[in-house]
């Protein structure tokens, strides 16, 4: 499945909205040598009930708009 997930890094706490096939991402990392990239895959996993490795960001590595997709 792929996803639009719009990343808010440098929040307060961390969040993650879901709605149809759009993901809002709130992480407290800076997007500072990958660190917020990491945070949201974490998360995803997490949210997803999935490991880390079968979930791929496709485009968007330094933007705050990224296309992911995820293998269940």
């Amino acid at each position: 499945m792929r996803y639009e997930v719009k990343v808010t890094p440098g929040a307060k706490k961390e969040e993650i909205t879901v709605e149809a096939d759009k993901i809002t991402i709130r992480t407290p990392k800076r997007a500072h040598d990958g660190e917020a990239n990491e945070a949201i895959i974490k998360l995803l996993a997490k949210y997803f009930h999935t490991s880390k490795s079968n979930i791929r960001i496709l485009r968007g590595q330094t933007s705050k708009i990224k296309l992911i997709e995820i293998v269940v």
